[in-house]
């Protein structure tokens, strides 16, 4: 039996002992005498009957998927509300069924039934606040004895108490508070958890300078996410900071309260974007746990956070499929992975091995598939159109082609708002792995084919700020293609939510007969006014510390094969959808071709790669994808066909 099912038949024997032991606390408080003999001679018959329930209850408010040494308010909430549905079902039970019926007195009386309700919490919650304070008491220990850098925390107080609660339970480690610093005055001058607030960030300088006094040489500075709000300046702090030599870091999770917090150098681009979008956590939770997940390209910059984030929602199982070893073996040895409590597992793997991506799939049994690989990088695909084939169009099919067969409930595949009147081989390459996955989602069977088009992902390879960064590193020059060019950012947190909420969308909608042809076949988040490549790199010159054009000059080096100036998010004939409750994404209704159709493109595009002929892959395109016809420096031949 595997640990995490262990720990949970642990809390299910816990809390029924617990509920039987209430109810005998009960009648020897209440009762003596001849009325407790009578009332305990009953209890074989009545109190199994009754502790099934009461699993069934507390299983319903959750008390079986938190985690003991996190418990806390929202927690007792639960075993507060479970309770009390024990307690309502106990007095209609008394009143209204068993005494009247078969004693003619009441078992249990209003008195004894509020005597219940008060210990039943008791014996639910005070082992759940004992074994938290145990687990608190033990980590401040080891924490004294391990914490070793001397920091300083920034941010306002909720943010600032989330971190010193994550430090104090060993989430974050090393770190020993020396001080915080907060943006509003009247934070100023408290403490929190034992911490002074030793002013603002305009402060910095002379807290560092005064804690050095006293012999506490502050060696790290870090950022709650208040902290890089634009409202508190954060262009002033990373200044601040460089000036004084000393490492800013923020604070990341993947989990609720900071459970699976981690520490990332502040970079220049977590600066650079509009607020990020909220998610809506319950929905996730709702539908990844306990499910069985298989992210293709796992070990990539996008589907290593899909990995990640679909364990921190709950999932059971993960199966990560790369064609790349050291990829594969990056991601499964990543703490969010390796430490979590889902059974992850990984292959090597080809999505164009059309039979091992079938057995693969076939022996895991997902419940839910993220196709995450792909072939990307613009250059290259023009170069080598026939890998991009290859990869994009019949990778993509066999994946679609396996998660049917292996019965999944979901596939989200990954794809780019290049897609969009497609001017390069990436775009329409991506633009038929969608129409082929609509062509199947239309059939109308439980598993439901959506795709989500990314803009540009900060930090994901191949994104255009690392190329900036290093060549500002390097004393420039940062090449610009073309100063007119504009492009739509999402961080890679971003990106995956995305993912994960379009799959819990069209996962309701699969099971909701009243969908019909409403149904979302395509996501995309809302990113905003989209920005502009020049600006954006005289943002991070400046934030590098430099003087755009007189530190680093910026060099236009022309569009390259398959760019164009805007991106587009939607097709002009694609018909949008409301998505209610879903603040952030919009979607579309699909536009595809019929799958016999689409079969005989395939066939065509087969004989095209097996043949070399570029021209005759480009024609099937052209008939599938027409926009494609009327891009610039498409074939005259080609284009009137159009």
């Amino acid at each position: 039996m595997r640990r995490p099912t262990l720990k949970t038949a642990a809390i299910i024997a816990h809390d029924l002992v617990a509920t039987a032991l209430a109810v005998l606390l009960t009648f020897r408080i209440r009762f003596d005498g001849a009325l407790l003999d009578e009332r305990v001679a009953h209890l074989p018959v009545l109190l199994p009957p009754f502790l099934v329930f009461a699993g069934l209850v507390y299983g319903g408010f959750g008390l079986y998927r938190s985690k003991w040494r996190f418990a806390s308010l929202p927690d007792l909430a639960s075993i507060v509300r479970a309770v009390a549905v024990l307690t309502l079902a106990l007095l209609v039970i008394d009143y209204v069924l068993v005494s009247p019926v078969l004693f003619g007195i009441y078992f249990f009386g209003k008195v004894a039934i509020g005597l219940y309700f008060v210990l039943q919490v008791f014996l639910l919650g005070g082992p759940r606040l004992a074994f938290r304070y145990l687990k608190y008491s033990r980590s401040r220990q080891s924490l004294a004895r391990t914490a070793t850098t001397p920091t300083l925390l920034l941010g306002r107080g909720h943010d600032i108490e989330v971190v010193l609660r994550a430090i104090e339970s060993g989430t974050v480690r090393k770190l020993r508070p020396e001080g915080i610093l907060s943006p509003r005055a009247e934070e100023q001058g408290q403490t929190m958890r034992g911490v002074p607030v030793l002013g603002g960030f305009a402060d910095l300088e002379q807290a560092v300078a005064d804690l050095g006094a006293r012999g506490v040489p502050v060696r790290r500075l870090v950022a709650t996410p208040s902290a890089l709000a634009p409202e508190s300046h954060p262009d002033d702090l990373i200044a601040r900071a460089r000036r004084l030599g000393l490492p800013l870091a923020r604070v990341t999770t993947l989990g609720e309260g900071m459970r699976d917090a981690e520490l990332a150098p502040l970079e220049i681009e977590d600066l650079l974007l509009r607020p990020t979008v909220a998610i809506d956590r319950p929905r996730l939770e709702r539908f990844l746990t306990g499910q069985r997940v298989v992210v293709t390209g796992g070990g990539g910059s996008i589907g290593s956070e899909i990995c990640a984030r679909a364990v921190a929602f709950g999932a059971s199982s993960l199966l990560v499929i790369e064609n790349s070893e050291p990829a594969l073996h990056g991601i499964l040895t990543r703490p969010a992975l390796a430490e979590s409590e889902a059974e992850v597992t990984g292959v090597l793997a080809d999505i164009r091995d059309r039979e091992r991506l079938f057995a693969v799939l076939r022996d895991f049994r997902p419940d839910a598939v993220f196709h995450a690989a792909a072939l990307k990088q613009v250059p290259y695909l023009e170069r080598d159109w026939a890998e991009g084939i290859k990869t994009n169009v019949f990778g993509s099919v066999n994946v679609a082609d396996a998660a049917l067969a292996a019965g999944a409930r979901a596939l989200v595949m990954i794809s780019t708002d290049k897609a969009i009147e497609p001017v390069s081989q990436l775009g329409v390459t991506k633009r038929f792995a969608e129409m082929y996955a609509q062509a199947l989602d239309a059939a109308g069977g439980p598993a439901r084919l959506v795709a989500v088009r990314f803009g540009n992902v900060l930090g994901s390879v191949g994104s255009v700020v690392p190329v900036f960064k290093a060549q500002i590193a390097r004393g420039g020059p940062v090449t610009v293609t073309h100063p007119d060019m504009v492009r739509y950012f999402m961080t890679v947190r971003e990106a995956c939510d995305l993912v994960l909420t379009a799959a819990a969308h069209a996962d309701r909608e699969g099971r909701d007969p009243a969908a019909g042809d409403q149904r979302a076949a395509v996501y995309v988040l809302k990113m905003g006014q989209p920005v502009r490549i020049r600006d954006l790199a005289e943002r991070m010159i400046r934030l590098a510390g430099f003087e755009p054009g007189e530190d680093i000059e910026i060099a236009v080096t022309g569009a390259r094969p398959g760019e164009r100036l805007n991106e587009i998010l939607f097709a002009r004939d694609e018909p949008m959808v409301n998505l209610a409750g879903i603040d952030g994404v919009m979607a579309a209704k699909p536009v595809f071709a019929d799958r016999a159709q689409l079969e005989r493109w395939l066939a065509r595009l087969r004989h095209a790669v097996a043949t070399d002929d570029r021209a005759a892959a480009d024609a099937v395109f052209g008939e599938a994808v027409p926009d494609f016809l009327r891009r610039p420096g498409a074939p005259r031949a080609l284009a009137a066909q159009g």
